[in-house]
């Protein structure tokens, strides 16, 4: 499986890379060096379009741009990359959408649970939020360069679940530091055990939580098919992320090369967004193929769960996020859902 040879972030991923070798114009080194950190290592499809993007920053700013890239957490997660950031150890990292959103809360806003049911809806209102995304972000000294995909996840258990009664008598793992999937677990009467994306394999194994939430793609390069075997086959959120810079080094860039990073990031995350939602279709068939069981859900389990995130939002709007950022998301989703 070519495609599939990779790590995905669920609550996951995102960017990764090594830059390439300067030309030899530049042998002493970019003049302006972006170092960017993220929790995805090599092998991903990130890391390939991030490889290919930086190639052409170096390429067309004539190795004046370039990027040095710690991949694989190796400088810690998503809160200790913005720490490191805001010391000038790094100048960027390739961030998930559960982690920045501690930092920017209003971010976290497309993650929801059962509320986006396409990427039809996706598209059209992320493309309406990208002003908001974008001040939010410049307020707390980010330059948002590019939006990432993770892309609709699932609940995945060692037994299966298609009705509410049977997800709550399951242990449920929830990502640190992420209030929606926490608070709407809560809301459904169940206590939410956090752990870390390395743990969650190995509490599955030894049975400290029975359902997880990933990715189909994740699932597998994560690996957490193994002992999670029964998926139900219908998505409980969106998730994705965010590649940004930070603002004081971007905006020191000659006007010339930052116009540069934000039109070659246009077209490399684009085809990234491409390689995503095609990788994530070809593990629904790898899955089945390895003896994962797709569990139809009951009918009316999803109004129930519906009612159940609406009182999680009316008790987390202001708090997780802002009243205007979940405003004008219900309006573009009106919006669309109406035509």
């Amino acid at each position: 499986m070519p495609r599939l040879l990779g790590i995905v972030q669920v609550v996951i991923l995102i960017i990764a890379g090594f830059s390439a070798s300067a030309p030899p114009q530049a042998t002493a080194g970019p003049k302006y060096l972006f170092k960017v950190a993220s929790l995805a290592p090599e092998g991903s499809v990130w890391t390939t379009r991030f490889r290919e993007f930086a190639q052409e920053v170096e390429k067309e700013s004539n190795g004046e741009v370039g990027f040095k890239i710690y991949a694989g957490g190796v400088m810690g997660d998503d809160l200790a990359m913005y720490r490191k950031m805001r010391v000038g150890q790094l100048n960027g990292g390739g961030f998930t959408m559960t982690g920045i959103g501690a930092v920017v809360p209003d971010f976290r806003v497309l993650g929801i649970p059962f509320l986006l049911h396409s990427y039809e809806e996706v598209d059209w209102v992320k493309q309406g939020l990208s002003e908001y995304f974008h001040k939010a972000f410049a307020e707390n000294g980010l330059e948002l360069i590019a939006l990432t995909e993770v892309g609709f996840i699932y609940s995945m258990s060692t037994a299966p679940i298609s009705t509410v009664p049977e997800l709550q008598k399951s242990t449920c793992w929830a990502p640190d530091n992420d209030p929606l999937s926490a608070g709407f677990l809560v809301t459904l009467g169940i206590t939410p055990t956090p752990l870390s994306i390395p743990d969650v394999l190995t509490s599955l194994q030894t049975g400290l939580v029975s359902t997880v939430f990933n990715s189909l793609y994740g699932s597998i390069v994560l690996q957490w098919y193994t002992k999670a075997k029964y998926i139900t086959d219908m998505p409980f959120g969106y998730a994705y992320g965010a590649f940004l810079l930070d603002r004081k080094q971007f905006t020191r860039l000659p006007e010339k090369y930052g116009v540069l990073i934000k039109t070659v990031a246009a077209k490399h995350f684009g085809i990234l967004l491409e390689d995503t939602r095609k990788s994530n279709e070809e593990a629904r068939t790898v899955l089945q193929d390895n003896g994962v069981t797709l569990v139809n859900i009951d009918p009316g389990a999803l109004t129930e769960l519906e009612m159940i995130r609406d009182k999680t939002v009316t008790r987390l709007k202001g708090k997780a996020f802002s009243e205007e950022i979940y405003e004008e998301m219900m309006r573009l989703l009106a919006q669309y859902r109406s035509r």
